[in-house]
């Protein structure tokens, strides 16, 4: 892990924690360019907006887009706080995004390693590189807590 690496995966963090904050399930993203320069960050909006596609990288991805004035986001990176499921998968190859970086696998829906290896499959026309593991308790301990206390 780079210092960059959990610099911004601590960003992405703070955007999960403003997701579970309003009652989201508190997963974050930010988008940083080759540089390492913030381009964009989102949090998870599906109850809110009462949108299935809601997830923190989508709107980090449509956010980066706009600000870039392009849906390729070539020699970017996205920090994500959760493995991502094979929408955000599908959005990240589809957006040409070059790094992935997720803290906390996901056994249920991720997408990159856990059930499918959609950023590496080399019969899509783009490859993404994958790190995980990032702050991968903290991540981990962010949804294990908002998830017991929905229980509770």
């Amino acid at each position: 892990m780079t210092d960059n690496d959990r610099k911004f995966m601590l960003l992405a963090i703070e955007q999960a924690q403003l997701a579970g904050s309003i009652g989201e399930v508190p997963i974050g993203a930010i988008i940083t360019d080759k540089h390492n320069n913030l381009i964009s960050s989102g949090y998870n909006l599906r109850e809110s907006n009462f949108d299935p596609t809601g997830h923190a990288e989508i709107i980090a991805i449509k956010k980066a887009s706009e600000k870039l004035k392009s849906w390729r986001l070539d020699g970017t990176t996205l920090y994500v706080t959760i493995e991502p499921c094979p929408m955000c998968m599908g959005a990240i190859v589809l957006a040409r995004i070059s790094h992935l970086v997720f803290g906390a696998r996901d056994p249920k829906a991720g997408s990159a390693f856990s059930l499918y290896n959609i950023g590496t499959d080399n019969k899509l026309n783009h490859n993404v590189e994958v790190k995980e593991g990032v702050c991968e308790i903290e991540c981990s301990n962010l949804l294990k807590e908002f998830f017991k206390t929905l229980r509770e």
